[in-house]
């Protein structure tokens, strides 16, 4: 179940792709971190360091990287519809 999945947000507030990924995973229940790298540069590092790219939104489920608002892979590392 989606619940019991680790889930990461790495996004800046003002990235539209960002609101709409957050807004995606609430709307199906899935609790999730927000880290915010415009305020946090070790996360951004860190996002950098495991994707070796800067683009947002970065989501991270179970340590997997997703990089961008992809539904389908989302869909299928959190076993939604």
């Amino acid at each position: 179940m989606a619940q019991t999945q680790r889930v990461v947000v790495f996004s800046p507030p003002t990235c539209p792709h960002c609101v709409n990924v957050k807004r995606y995973l609430k709307q199906h229940g899935v609790r999730f971190k927000d880290v915010d790298v415009s305020r946090d540069s070790r996360a951004a590092a860190e996002m950098m360091r495991k994707t070796g790219q800067q683009g947002v939104p970065q989501l991270w489920i179970n340590n997997r990287p997703i990089v961008g608002f992809d539904r389908a892979k989302i869909d299928n590392l959190l076993n939604l519809k």
